[in-house]
């Protein structure tokens, strides 16, 4: 009986096993993080001589409009020769003007826009955590950036290259400099966390949640 029973607990064992390795872990880089999000956007439409016209004519009339002893006779000058390039080039000012707002919000969205098929997906991503919540002198909760000094000496990229981790038992080497390679499970789950800084406190808003299971150094190396 005794020798049946460790048969079984041995089969066991190498059934868990083998379940464990045909779990499927995919290995991403940062632009896999990335969606789509179309819409059509008149701005892309104009030339870079166009665009730098717009902002010359959109400065010169907002001076005008808020401080007219502000605006000189060059600026005059330059404001409506833009004006005259922009029609003779068929560009409706008007129109862009008053868009402006709308595409821009419809900008940052297609900035921010996130993949739904990696939700519950086992993965690896490599790169640098930012600490949030430390348990025993080990980080529990970080921030996953692509680039070193993401949201402390740089703005924080958009939410779709920033993941918010989870580590249940913790992760003792929170050295900022090293990157790292984090095993877990995605979650396409958006949310704010306070990153404290030296001089205050900034909300990041990450578009990814992952659980993490395991993190290990990351080298050039496995890059290749």
């Amino acid at each position: 009986m005794r020798q049946i029973s460790a048969s079984i607990v041995i089969l066991l064992i190498f059934c868990g096993a083998a379940l464990v390795s045909a779990i499927q872990v995919r290995e991403l880089g940062w632009e896999d993080l990335v969606g789509t999000f179309e819409f059509e956007d008149p701005f892309e439409q104009l030339t870079s001589e166009q665009v730098y016209d717009l902002g010359t004519y959109v400065r010169v009339t907002r001076l005008k409009e808020s401080d007219p002893s502000m605006v000189t006779e060059s600026m005059e000058d330059e404001g409506r020769e833009a004006e005259e390039r922009l029609a003779a080039g068929g560009v409706d000012i008007d129109y862009l003007i008053s868009i402006a707002p709308e595409v821009k919000k419809q900008r940052i969205k297609r900035a921010s826009a996130v993949v739904p098929e990696l939700n519950g997906q086992q993965v690896k991503l490599p790169g640098y955590l930012l600490p949030l919540e430390f348990e025993e002198k080990k980080v529990t909760e970080f921030l996953l950036v692509p680039w070193f000094g993401a949201c402390i000496h740089t703005p924080p990229p958009p939410p779709n290259q920033i993941v918010f981790v989870t580590m249940e038992e913790g992760y003792g080497n929170t050295e900022q400099f090293a990157p790292v390679w984090v095993w877990g499970e995605m979650q396409v789950k958006q949310s704010q966390k306070n990153l404290f800084l030296v001089d205050g406190e900034a909300g990041i808003d990450t578009g990814y949640t992952l659980v993490a299971e395991k993190i290990t150094t990351y080298t050039p190396e496995e890059d290749k």
